[in-house]
């Protein structure tokens, strides 16, 4: 009768690290995530004050258990109120939701002929095409921001080309209008929208096209039964990976965007470095996280029920 060769033991020192290594994410997402969430979401339920740091009160654990407890005493919930009552803020994550919403759909609708016309090129050439998607994260987001002003601008590079071409007889007024920042956001994200459609379009078997066309399905409706749903995890995924950064998105709204561009990033940017009323900065932020954690743990189940689909 043979007997199963016992696996060789590792020792302590293998047995800790592998206990370690399914540790690690949590351990991550402890230092990175959770303790500074914990200390914005104290500073949220403290009041300014005109100090360093500018809020009040400040854990001191010199003082002991008596300091402790008179800090806890002071925290307060006015500033997450205050964020219900303002119409400001209300309208800033409206807006910011809205134009997320619209460039995510811009994104997809850009992103996926891109990917899929990827996948579907010559395996010679899909690592030049992957290169040149990846390629303009080689230059500074800032500057290819700032890149667009020069081209947007009334007098900038795409106003004096059409122009010249005598098919406009005015400049373009681009510039500090929502359109402007629709441009920044797609071009700057659009690499986060093709990369996880490309991936799951290169596994794709495109045979199945062919079998629906053999049995009478029209080519658009072979996309809408087939194609679209066995691409659906890429699509998630690319949707998220735009929507959740451009909600809080600052840079693009604050440099392309007009002054009645309002986006919740750029309003959290006032509060701390303007106003520097770090607290209410804080209530804006915790709020913020709580919208975009449900996309994230709605994107979770249904790839969990997704999985358990496919055992």
């Amino acid at each position: 009768m043979d007997v199963a060769p016992r696996p060789p033991d590792r020792g302590a020192f293998g047995r800790a690290l592998g206990a370690l290594v399914p540790a690690v994410p949590f351990l991550w997402l402890t230092f990175f995530f959770l303790i500074p969430f914990v200390i914005v979401f104290k500073i949220a339920l403290s009041e300014p004050a005109t100090a360093q740091p500018p809020y009040r009160p400040v854990f001191d654990l010199s003082f002991g258990l008596e300091g402790l407890s008179e800090a806890l005493s002071q925290l307060s919930f006015y500033n997450f109120s205050l964020l219900f009552e303002d119409s400001l803020y209300f309208s800033s994550f409206i807006s910011s939701l809205r134009i997320a919403a619209v460039s995510t759909v811009l994104l997809l609708a850009i992103g996926f002929p891109i990917a899929y016309a990827m996948a579907k090129a010559p395996e010679r050439w899909r690592p030049t095409l992957l290169m040149l998607v990846i390629l303009p994260f080689w230059t500074s987001f800032l500057i290819r921001v700032y890149a667009w002003i020069g081209i947007l601008k009334p007098e900038g590079l795409l106003s004096t080309l059409l122009i010249n071409l005598g098919l406009i007889g005015e400049p373009l007024q681009i510039m500090n209008t929502d359109t402007a920042v629709f441009i920044g956001i797609v071009y700057s994200y659009l690499p986060f929208m093709v990369l996880p459609l490309y991936a799951t379009l290169e596994k794709f078997d495109y045979n199945l096209l062919e079998a629906a066309e053999d049995l009478g399905c029209p080519p658009l409706r072979a996309f809408w039964r087939i194609t679209v749903p066995l691409a659906m995890p890429g699509i998630l995924a690319g949707c998220l990976l735009c929507f959740i950064p451009v909600v809080g998105e600052f840079v693009i709204p604050d440099l392309l965007g007009g002054s009645e561009t309002l986006m919740i990033g750029r309003t959290l940017w006032s509060e701390f470095f303007s106003n520097r009323d770090w607290p209410l900065a804080s209530a804006v932020a915790v709020v913020l996280l709580v919208l975009l954690v449900g996309p994230i743990v709605a994107y979770r189940d249904i790839e969990a029920r997704r999985w358990e689909k496919a055992k």
